[in-house]
């Protein structure tokens, strides 16, 4: 009893937890049936979210696209405008609107694009202020920027070309003290080319600028295209049909120059009737003044060395070597002279000039190189410049024996040539024969007496450029003379124009400091035709002034005005 009675309560112990176990189970697979469920839920939740949002996304882009489309010709409301038909008052004004309508949105689009460009030159401008505030601040800020410090508007600009044109004689003349004051026009037209006529004819001696230089063609074709373009332009509202105007119909015009204050240009054309014209006048302002270099030059070490071709001409070298010790020597120390003698005639009194010279100074700055050649002055020049063998570059004067110059145009020869950079032309004044000017007077007067710069003592001599200062290493850089060159005349104009096309700025002025002294010109027989017409022509011009050549040419007419003039009054006395 008592074990069946213990088996008997085990087994109701079991049948207890069987139940539990089970219980258990259904409760998990309770669990994951909901759990599948709920899974199946939230997918089927996010899939008809994603519908919805794709639908959405479509609206919205539909609704997009049907407000950006340009308005059809084709919609409804056209189609009802264009019931009356194609050619219906109604039908007009509808296509006259939708053109307007797109010209607006054009306008509109247009108008945005010009905003957002001045806001990003705005942010720009700003930014230079920035950049030019901090230079100031630094004190590195450019000579001549100064006024950028704030932005030029439009009104400024138009402020300033008023100011210009107020300023300049344009639209009404201003008291002048004398006639020399007058600044004179020059005249142009377009016959075939561009001339121009002018009264300071300077190198050309033509009374026409030829050829016309390519920058002054430029500029006078270039207000004549505005000039055609104005008139040409569009009609004033009311104003009556115009012809057309071309170059042809351009007649003549004049053009001057105010340095200070700009270019004036009275333009005259052909009008619609022979006697009738259409005249334009154009301004052109300068701007003010920009500082553009300011640094110190140190002229102390530049040694300057002077070569002068020659052959015989003993009297005349000793005249040049006068002049030699008194600027160059006495006064200023750092020269050098170089003498390229051709031949053998009159050497050995040279050699002793320079030897004398040598002693009585202690100058020792001398080089005489003997060429027995036949003379040629490029020949010389181009000898005399490759001779130097010392190491430095040194600055080359180029000169001829019958040339007087001062301590000033030393100073001038080194401040106006750099290497590298620039060449130095002088324009000397050249002296007409002593004799007709002073007519034989006695004693005769010294040179230092004879260097005026007058109008009746001599004359810018524009058609030379024997006289050059520039540097030895340009000089070999450029290729030197032309070697094929012999004689008189030419050799010196090869070599401007080498420099003209090169990338080196040439210096023409006149020079106050250097003088041609007069001597008697000689022409050799030997010369071809054409040099020997330019060397007759340059005799010619260094006599005298054309007022002293016609009083030697009509000095009998004058002479018997004179003796008429003198009856006349000793008639008038008797009476």
């Amino acid at each position: 009893m008592s074990v069946g009675s213990e088996d008997d309560g085990k087994d109701d112990l079991y049948k207890l937890k069987a139940p539990t176990v089970l219980q258990r189970c259904a409760v998990l697979t309770l669990m994951c049936s909901e759990s599948a469920m709920l899974r199946r839920w939230l997918l089927a939740l996010v899939a008809r979210v994603g519908v919805i949002a794709l639908v959405v996304c479509c609206c919205l882009s539909l609704l997009y696209l049907l407000a950006c489309k340009p308005q059809s010709s084709y919609s409804h409301e056209q189609a009802q405008v264009w019931a009356g038909g194609a050619t219906s008052k109604e039908g007009y004004l509808a296509l006259l609107q939708e053109s307007e309508d797109t010209h607006r949105h054009y306008i509109n689009s247009l108008s945005k694009q010009i905003a957002q460009l001045k806001e990003a030159l705005q942010m720009r401008t700003q930014q230079l202020q920035e950049s030019l505030e901090k230079a100031r601040a630094k004190g590195v800020l450019p000579m001549g920027l100064e006024g950028l410090h704030r932005p030029q508007t439009h009104t400024d600009l138009q402020e300033f070309f008023k100011a210009q044109l107020s300023r300049a004689e344009v639209q009404s003349g201003e008291k002048l003290p004398s006639e020399y004051a007058v600044i004179p026009y020059e005249s142009f037209t377009l016959h075939r080319s561009v001339k121009v006529y002018q009264l300071e004819m300077g190198l050309t001696r033509h009374p026409e600028e030829r050829p016309v230089r390519k920058d002054r063609r430029d500029e006078l074709t270039g207000t004549l295209e505005i000039a055609l373009q104005v008139l040409n332009g569009p009609r004033k509202h009311g104003e009556r049909r115009r012809r057309s105007y071309s170059p042809s119909d351009f007649i003549e015009g004049l053009t001057r120059t105010e340095r200070d204050k700009g270019t004036v240009y009275e333009l005259m054309f052909k009008g619609e009737r022979p006697q009738d014209f259409r005249q334009l006048v154009f301004f052109r302002p300068f701007g003010p003044v920009v500082r553009v270099k300011n640094e110190r030059v140190d002229t102390r070490h530049m040694l300057i060395n002077i070569i002068v071709p020659l052959s015989r001409r003993a009297d005349t070298f000793r005249q040049f070597i006068n002049n030699f010790r008194k600027v160059c020597i006495q006064q200023e120390g750092k020269t050098h002279l170089t003498v390229v003698y051709f031949g053998r005639d009159q050497i050995d009194e040279v050699k002793a000039i320079m030897d004398q010279t040598s002693r009585e100074t202690q100058f020792r700055n001398f080089t005489l190189i003997q060429l027995n050649e036949e003379f040629s002055r490029g020949r010389g020049l181009e000898v005399g410049a490759r001779a130097w063998r010392r190491s430095h570059n040194v600055l080359l004067f180029f000169c001829d024996v019958d040339i007087h110059f001062t301590l000033d145009f030393l100073t001038s020869c080194r401040l106006n040539a750099e290497p590298g950079k620039k060449v130095f032309y002088p324009v000397l004044f050249s002296q007409y024969n002593p004799s007709l000017i002073d007519n034989n007077q006695s004693p005769f007067p010294s040179i230092q007496q004879q260097l005026v710069i007058m109008k009746d003592a001599g004359f810018w001599r524009d058609f030379g450029f024997g006289m050059t200062c520039q540097y030895r290493s340009d000089f070999i850089n450029i290729g030197g003379f032309d070697r094929n060159t012999k004689g008189w005349g030419l050799e010196d104009v090869h070599l401007y124009r080498k420099y003209l096309h090169s990338k080196l700025m040439v210096i023409r002025s006149p020079s106050r400091s250097l003088f041609h002294l007069w001597h008697e010109k000689q022409c050799a027989d030997e010369l071809q035709p054409d040099k020997y017409k330019m060397c007759m022509q340059t005799k010619a011009m260094s006599e005298a002034s054309h007022g002293h050549l016609g009083e030697l040419f009509f000095t009998q007419e004058i002479q018997e005005h004179m003796e008429r003039q003198k009856l006349l009054n000793d008639s008038s006395h008797l009476r």
